[in-house]
C-alpha cells in the first residue's frame, strides 16, 4: 500500500477527533446521565474510539487524543512536526464538534450553557464533587493506564486486527471511574472543545485537563520503553 500524505493523516484526525466528541459528548447532552447513566456515557467515549479506530487507523493510527501523540513522540514513534500538526487538527475537530453539539442543543426547549456541554471539572464542576488534587490523581492515572493499552495493542507482538477492540473498551473501564471524578478527560482536545464554547469554569479549570493526561501519557511512554 502507497505512503498516505500528511494532509490525509491530518484530516482524519481531524475527524476523528470531531466524531469522539460529538458523540462521546453528545451521549451526555442529549442522551443524558438520567437517560442512559454513567455507563452508557462512557460506552459512547469508547465506542467512539473503537469505530474511529476502524475506519481512520490506517490513515493516521487514529490518536484523536494530544495525550497519546505526545506520549508517541516520546516513546521515539512520531517526528515532532506530525506531533505537532496532530494536536492542532485534533483541537479545531473538538471545537467543531463541540460547537455542532451545542447548535443541535439549542434545538431543545429550555436547554442553555448552563445545563452543560460535556465539559470536565473539578470541585464544584466535578460531577462528584471531587476535589482539584484528586482530579489530577485521577487524570494522571487513567490516560497512564490508557496509554499503556494503547502501547500494548498496536505493539509489534500483539495479535493483528484487535487494538481497536482493546483501546475502545479500556476507555470504556476508564469512563466509568473517571466520569463521577472529574466526568473523564484523558484527552486535552476532548477538554478544549467544550470549554472553549461554554466559557466560565470550564475554560478556567481547562488546564488540569491538559498537564494531568499529559503527564500521564509522558510516563507511560517511560515505562513502555522500559518494559521493552
Amino acid at each position: 500500500m502507497s505512503e498516505v500524505s500528511d494532509v490525509k493523516k491530518y484530516v482524519a484526525e481531524l475527524i476523528g477527533t470531531f466524531v469522539l466528541v460529538f458523540m462521546g459528548c453528545g451521549s451526555a447532552v442529549i442522551a443524558g446521565k438520567n437517560d442512559v447513566g454513567y455507563v452508557g456515557i462512557a460506552l459512547a467515549f469508547g465506542f467512539s474510539v473503537l469505530a474511529m479506530a476502524y475506519a481512520i487507523g490506517e490513515v493516521s493510527g487514529c490518536h484523536i487524543n494530544p495525550a497519546v501523540s505526545i506520549s508517541m513522540l516520546a516513546a521515539g514513534k512520531m517526528k515532532l512536526k506530525d506531533t505537532v500538526m496532530y494536536v492542532i487538527v485534533q483541537c479545531l475537530g473538538a471545537v467543531i464538534g463541540a460547537s455542532l453539539l451545542y447548535g443541535i442543543a439549542l434545538g431543545k426547549p429550555g436547554y442553555s450553557l448552563a445545563d452543560g456541554l460535556g465539559q470536565n471539572g473539578y470541585d464544584s464542576a466535578s460531577p462528584g464533587g471531587f476535589s482539584m488534587v484528586s482530579g489530577f490523581v485521577a487524570e494522571v492515572v487513567l490516560t497512564f493506564i490508557f496509554l499503556l493499552v494503547i502501547f500494548g495493542s498496536t505493539s509489534e507482538r500483539a495479535p493483528k486486527g484487535f487494538a481497536g477492540i482493546s483501546i475502545g473498551l479500556s476507555l470504556v473501564l476508564i469512563h466509568i471511574v473517571g466520569i463521577p471524578i472529574t466526568g473523564t478527560s484523558v484527552n486535552p482536545a476532548r477538554s478544549l472543545g467544550p470549554a472553549v464554547v461554554v466559557g466560565g469554569t470550564a475554560l478556567s479549570q481547562l488546564w488540569l485537563f491538559w498537564a494531568a493526561p499529559i503527564i500521564g501519557g509522558l510516563l507511560a511512554a517511560l515505562v513502555w520503553r522500559l518494559l521493552k
